[in-house]
């Protein structure tokens, strides 16, 4: 019986997170003027969808978004993943200082850094480019210790026997560390693209054409503030188009979240 209302409680939970995208959908698929006011009377249809390519260069956005997201997640991939096993297994002269001044940034408002960002995109000439877009996502403080973390848990035996088979540190790093750091890593790359997928604030900062906008930023062009009203189709159809990537990377990445690489590599 305990059993039972456990998995009914997940369920119940379950369909309280899906049933906001359900109306979503719903609401994409109906007409402007009948979403609050006739609910038995709905009609469906996908001229929402075809509104949205007509009114918006969505797939312009749409690859903006995806180069951005893409790019980003690997440079931080890359970054933390080295700066973590470092500051993990290969202990210096400043290391604590230098780790714990990383940390700091996680306590800094993103918002804050949003003027000296802009300076220093625009004394750079970066301002409505990839650059701007992708490299301050790159660094993250939340990436390396997360990487950090794991590689203190990393198991020391699989180390030792790399190095008695001749491996210097960096080869370490790549052929044993790296791939038994897989779930860490998926991890980490989910939560940096959705992130930067959804983020908003600065790409409207720093972007000023169409070439350069990014879906999140092409979503307010339906929204009230930026016209006499606010099309509740086009705007719900255009976040499903929005939804699509970052489903698809969560049931990529599901299956690397759950398998250990480690378990079984060493015997007690």
């Amino acid at each position: 019986m305990k059993k039972f209302l456990l998995y009914l409680f997940l369920v119940l939970v379950a369909l309280s997170m899906l049933l906001p995208f359900f109306v979503m959908f719903l609401i994409s698929l109906s007409g402007n003027e009948n979403i609050f006011t006739d609910y038995k009377n709905l009609n469906l249809s996908f001229c929402s969808y075809k509104n949205v390519f007509e009114s918006i260069p969505v797939i312009k956005y749409f690859l903006n978004s995806l180069i951005v997201a893409s790019l980003t997640t690997i440079g931080q991939i890359i970054i933390s993943a080295l700066a973590g096993y470092g500051f993990a297994r290969l202990k210096f002269k400043g290391s604590d200082i230098l780790f714990f001044i990383i940390i700091l940034t996680m306590m800094i408002p993103p918002q804050v850094n949003i003027v000296p960002l802009f300076y220093l995109m625009s004394k750079l000439g970066w301002i409505n480019t990839y650059q701007s877009l992708i490299v301050p996502g790159i660094f993250g403080g939340f990436g390396v210790f997360m990487m950090r973390q794991y590689f203190l848990n990393f198991s020391k035996e699989l180390e030792e026997a790399s190095i008695i088979d001749g491996c210097n540190p960096l080869q370490t790093f790549l052929k044993i560390a790296l791939p038994c750091a897989v779930p860490a890593l998926a991890t980490l790359s989910i939560f940096t693209f959705v992130m930067t997928w959804n983020s908003f604030m600065w790409p409207l900062i720093v972007t000023n054409t169409d070439a350069m906008r990014t879906l999140a930023v092409g979503l307010t062009i339906f929204k009230s503030s930026f016209r006499e009203i606010t099309l509740w189709g086009e705007l719900m159809a255009c976040s499903c188009i929005c939804s699509i990537p970052v489903i698809l990377v969560f049931l990529i990445g599901k299956k690397y979240l759950i398998n250990n690489p480690q378990e079984g590599a060493v015997k007690e």
